[in-house]
């Protein structure tokens, strides 16, 4: 299997219209995203309760589910715990609430992530990618004449392995787990600690992007100035 960022859409080689279910009552905030799920070539379901979206699920295989918290006849939760942590499907929940509670009781249960409306659908559509990038197996991105295997952790340029430091490698990681996304440096700084325990500066990134961009020789890793960086598929 093997994916290729186009236009900000994921394209599957062999597994087209991916299957997401969306569980939202509110119609106006259900619409704009299924209208956005189809135009990024997922195949979307719509529930509107508990009760519909259980016995969906006893039928149908999904690959992601996008979960409001509120519903008429229950909440998110108990859907959650109920059946879908039991089919390990990644899920995102939404609310419209703030709390820190109901934040951290949602990703302890074992979500995938959590949004709290109002959301930007293009926020949304990138973490979905992300979320569904993880979950593959055997996943290639690639941009230009660059491909990464993100399962394998290898990099190629022109179908010839390029050799990079292991922390050179995570970073570029980072990155294409991020595509079509800016990657602040305030990030990079403390993915690096995280790795290596290690404290490190901004001269540090700036030295390690330079030796990442002349090993691949190509200009795919974009500098936004005062921010990050970002790899574009376009």
């Amino acid at each position: 299997m093997k994916f290729r960022y186009i236009s900000d859409k994921i394209y599957n080689e062999s597994e087209k219209n991916m299957k997401i279910l969306l569980v939202e009552d509110n119609e106006m905030v259900a619409k704009g995203l299924i209208y956005s799920l189809e135009q990024n070539g997922y195949q979307t379901f719509h529930k509107t309760n508990v009760k519909d979206t259980v016995e969906f699920l006893n039928k149908q295989t999904i690959e992601l589910i996008i979960l409001d918290v509120s519903l008429p006849d229950g909440n998110g939760f108990d859907i959650y715990k109920q059946i879908i942590k039991e089919k390990a499907i990644p899920t995102i929940f939404l609310t419209a609430k703030d709390e820190e509670d109901d934040i951290v009781k949602g990703l302890e249960l074992g979500a995938e992530d959590y949004m709290t409306k109002p959301f930007s659908t293009k926020e949304l559509m990138a973490r979905l990618q992300k979320i569904l990038l993880r979950q593959k197996k055997n996943v290639i991105v690639e941009v230009q004449n660059i491909e990464f295997d993100l399962d394998k952790m290898v990099v190629y340029k022109d179908e010839k392995e390029i050799v990079l430091t292991s922390l050179e490698l995570k970073i570029l990681h980072l990155l294409f787990l991020n595509i079509n996304k800016v990657v602040t440096r305030d990030e990079i700084i403390d993915k690096i600690w995280e790795w290596t325990g290690n404290d490190v500066n901004d001269n540090t990134i700036t030295v390690y992007m330079k030796r990442i961009r002349e090993k691949l020789e190509t200009d795919i890793i974009k500098t936004i100035k005062g921010i990050g960086y970002r790899i574009d598929t376009k």
